[in-house]
């Protein structure tokens, strides 16, 4: 623990003073711990004691020291964010997108790994609004710290209470394990779509938004590696910090990835490459008119078989969206292709285009298959990397 920064959240709850006590063991072990208190924490427990624990000011408000921005600079300078107790009313807020004080305003703003470790009576735990409210966190990405049966405040016995100590300091470094786990590596990641001129102002190209291969991107990075993107045609920004250059017809994606493969540890290959383009390009609009107009197409260059050709990276990873047999066809284009693994999506009626949420298989040369569920994307981004981190581990 020694070196990490850590963001405590505390809510009102009576097992807010078990907070105190994680952030003295985290202080001795070495770690910076800022500690933001919600108006209800305040109830149970004072900020001095959190300042005396740390030597560090206590946050309880947006306007303490507006001018450091609180809420965006403690998410952004620390490695992990962990909300012990974590109450019901503060995971509903959360689930709810509420942001309305300093706590629910920074994790709102987190893009950090956060754990939420609820501590609450066990008929509030076990309520379907609580439940339904920590399956859709989980699904965003936050991690839940399960609490444990015993004695509660109400003096009855159930589930609610806090987990130990020593299993929210596990949840902490398991998580900071996570933000290193790339440290040092190289990983280009290719995504949005390609668009393939028909004349001066109409294109073939495909729905693709690049939010998957931006989510990988913006993910790798955050955990340590060094990240080149390669995007397509798309509104959505990349991510800060990551490199990326722009392409626009699989042409140019080819000789952007062949370029850029050299001495690469992990490809992810996740841009919407057009199979088809015209096969002459007309120099002038083509004019509407009432009769039937017949185009010639031809194949754009097969850009994963290429990279996987040219052997620069280690490891490949392609991605196959298909609408029927979908295992079979992806095993295939894993085999034709000479992957190292393979995702597939199912894109039927437009699926995964351009929405938040999605659905992978991974699939990998070994035959070993691993379902990553439906998340969104940003999600999604993380259980996959992790899913291929034994495979990167395999090939050193």
């Amino acid at each position: 623990m020694n070196g990490a920064r850590v963001l405590l959240v505390v809510s009102g709850g009576i097992a807010a003073y078990k907070a105190a006590a994680l952030t003295s063991t985290l202080v001795q072990r070495g770690a910076t711990v800022d500690v933001m208190l919600t108006a209800d924490a305040e109830r149970f427990i004072a900020p001095l004691t959190f300042a005396a624990l740390t030597a560090r000011p206590v946050y309880t408000s947006l306007w303490d020291a507006p001018e450091r921005i609180p809420h965006i600079r403690l998410v952004r300078e620390a490695e992990v964010a962990i909300v012990a107790p974590a109450t019901a009313n503060l995971i509903a807020k959360l689930r709810a997108g509420i942001a309305d004080d300093l706590a629910t305003t920074a994790l709102l703003a987190a893009r950090i790994p956060v754990l939420l470790a609820p501590a609450m009576n066990a008929a509030m735990y076990e309520s379907e609004t609580t439940a339904e409210n920590i399956a859709t966190l989980r699904t965003r990405g936050y991690e839940i710290v399960e609490p444990e049966s015993g004695f509660l405040a109400e003096r009855e016995h159930g589930v609610g209470r806090l987990a130990s100590e020593e299993r929210l300091l596990e949840a902490i470094e398991r998580a900071r394990a996570r933000r290193r786990s790339l440290l040092g590596m190289r990983v280009l990641v290719t995504a949005g779509p390609t668009q393939e001129p028909f004349d001066p102002v109409r294109v073939i190209g495909n729905a693709s938004t690049g939010a998957t291969g931006i989510a990988l991107a913006e993910e790798a990075a955050r955990r340590g590696a060094n990240v080149t993107l390669l995007l397509g045609p798309t509104l959505l920004a990349p991510p800060n910090g990551v490199r990326t250059e722009r392409f626009a017809t699989a042409e140019e994606l080819l000789a952007l990835a062949l370029r850029e493969s050299r001495d690469i540890d992990l490809t992810i290959a996740a841009a919407a490459v057009a199979d088809w383009r015209p096969s002459e390009i007309s120099a002038e609009k083509r004019k509407k008119s009432d009769e039937t107009l017949h185009v010639d197409l031809e194949r754009t260059p097969d850009v994963l078989a290429a990279l996987s050709a040219a052997g620069g990276s280690r490891c490949i990873v392609g991605f196959a969206a298909e609408t029927s047999d979908h295992e079979a066809h992806a095993r295939e284009k894993m085999k034709r292709k000479a992957l190292d693994a393979i995702v597939v999506n199912d894109v039927r009626d437009g699926a995964g285009f351009g929405l938040q949420e999605n659905g992978y298989v991974l699939l990998d040369r070994s035959g070993a298959r691993t379902d990553l569920g439906h998340a969104e994307k940003r999600t999604l981004a993380g259980r996959l990397l992790d899913a291929l981190e034994p495979l990167l581990k395999g090939k050193t």
